[in-house]
């Protein structure tokens, strides 16, 4: 799989080891053990050139410590691939990098497992207290349009590949994409819609992906068609998606991800017998340590070198 987001080199401020900080206190261990694999040494802030930010939010304790540093800090290393809750603290005077790409492999596995489970009903079956008359679709030769064209897409479109589907990938602009049989912009998604069977949504949430599936768009589907979310719940409007579960008018919904999340235990979304939900375990804690502590050293072993790092943001676009 290529390394995504590899080009921003890291300007180096003192000689020797690299000087990373490991922020909010009480960081995990592991973390200061992959900054030290990667022949960085941890030290206090006011003597970093660089930062690993631990948590996955704190977003007002980042941005202080960020101003705070100032333009001694040269690099940023956030922990998680999507960067939401960051967004407002990117700036143009510092290199960011993020996790994206390192969990496509779980998170399209687990995307996978879904596809399968909802095309297949064991969400209705598994519901079931008699036994139930057949109902379900195969994923062999199925019409697929993916929504992002990141590392999960490339990692999810490897894993379709014995099943022979139709893969349409729509993506900001519509350069063609491994494995897709096309590709298109997101503007036109609509055109895809129609004789879709089952739409993943693996994106990264922005102005412009958010909401992307509608009432609208859900109208546009075939009564048989699932649709699949790995992104972020926001790419969903909620409400729409329950309106159109309650009248029967698309096959149904996988979700690993919601909108609000958790998931309220009242929820509609819960009792619908064609919504099949996991909470957000596309990718575990025991998954992503030793795939982040791997993408930590690297970079921390590119930076001392002074070589392009993996991951980095694209700070105008905001993933």
């Amino acid at each position: 799989m290529s390394e995504p987001g590899t080009s921003a080199v890291g300007r180096r401020r003192f000689d020797g080891p690299p000087r990373i900080a490991l922020e909010p206190l009480g960081a995990r261990d592991w973390l200061a053990d992959a900054i030290e694999a990667g022949g960085g040494k941890v030290v206090a802030p006011p003597d970093s050139e660089a930062l690993v930010w631990a948590s996955p939010s704190a977003t007002e304790e980042l941005a202080d410590l960020v101003a705070q540093l100032g333009p001694a800090l040269h690099w940023v290393q956030l922990p998680w691939a999507g960067i939401e809750p960051f967004v407002g603290v990117l700036d143009h005077d510092h290199l960011w990098t993020c996790g994206k790409g390192i969990y496509a492999e779980p998170v399209a596995e687990h995307a996978l497992a879904l596809a399968l489970g909802g095309l297949r009903s064991l969400a209705t079956y598994a519901r079931a207290r008699a036994w139930a008359p057949p109902q379900g679709r195969n994923l062999l030769g199925a019409r697929v349009v993916v929504i992002g064209a990141g590392g999960i897409a490339e990692s999810f479109l490897r894993l379709l590949a014995p099943f022979r589907c139709h893969v349409t990938v729509v993506r900001r602009r519509p350069t063609p994409f491994a494995g897709a049989e096309r590709t298109i912009s997101l503007d036109e998604l609509d055109s895809a819609l129609p004789t879709a069977d089952l739409v993943v949504i693996a994106a990264a949430l922005t102005p412009e992906t958010r909401g992307v599936i509608d009432a609208r768009r859900l109208a546009m589907l075939p009564s048989h068609a699932w649709v699949l979310n790995v992104g972020r719940g926001g790419h969903i409007v909620t409400d729409d998606l329950v309106a159109a579960l309650a009248a029967g008018s698309i096959g149904g919904a996988a979700l690993d991800v919601t909108d609000p999340e958790p998931l309220p235990a009242d929820h509609p979304l819960w009792t619908s017998p064609r919504c099949l939900i996991t909470p957000h375990v596309g990718n575990t804690p025991e998954m992503a340590v030793p795939l982040l502590s791997e993408r930590v050293t690297a970079n921390v072993g590119r930076f001392a070198a002074t070589a392009p790092l993996i991951g980095v943001v694209d700070v105008d676009a905001g993933y």
